[in-house]
């Protein structure tokens, strides 16, 4: 029997792994939640997480800027950002960042939810876009559209974790070139 699979290897995906509690019917019945939160409340699991997220990022090309999804994605991006010595950009819910934004509403697994950016940061910069999970692919896929409609060159996006029977990747393929971002996935399942 094989173990935890990932982009960065077996022991950070069983770190990635172990650090993840399955909540049942969150936020609705028949959503099985990833809650990352032990993994943040380890000290050696998340700094390993964030390491390897770098590692990508750094693999990935150049990078000006780190993006994180709000709202787990922000905690990565933040210490991603940190880690790499460069900026950080928020893609958040609309209405909580001041003018000039720009927006996408994009379709969840369980409804829908709109997206925005700043306008006037990411021109013409090397954005690496992070969040917790990949699993159907809206919600990467909007920010990085909204990221590249602001003028950001998404260079890879990284997450904790992909759900793969979900093929969230098809929703990124085409967006960042012919076969879109690379994405980094430190635990596969």
């Amino acid at each position: 029997m094989s173990g935890p699979v990932g982009d960065a290897g077996a022991e950070v995906a069983a770190t990635v792994s172990t650090g993840m509690r399955d909540v049942q019917d969150f936020p609705l019945p028949g959503v099985l939640f990833k809650d990352i939160s032990p993994l943040l409340a380890d000290p050696q699991a998340f700094g390993m997480a964030v390491r390897a997220l770098a590692d990508a990022a750094r693999a990935a090309g150049g990078v000006d800027l780190v993006s994180g999804v709000e709202a787990r994605g922000f905690v990565l991006a933040a210490a991603l950002a940190n880690e790499l010595n460069c900026g950080l950009v928020l893609v958040r819910k609309a209405g909580k960042l001041p003018p000039p934004t720009v927006t996408r509403e994009y379709q969840l697994e369980y409804g829908t939810a709109v997206l925005e950016v700043p306008l006037g940061v990411l021109d013409g910069r090397r954005v690496y876009v992070v969040d917790d999970v990949l699993a159907t692919g809206g919600t990467l896929a909007a920010a990085t559209q909204l990221l590249t409609e602001a003028g950001a060159e998404i260079s890879g996006t990284g997450v904790l974790l992909e759900i793969g029977f979900l093929n969230g990747r098809a929703a990124l393929s085409g967006l960042s070139g012919s076969s879109g971002p690379r994405v980094t996935a430190l635990l596969r399942v």
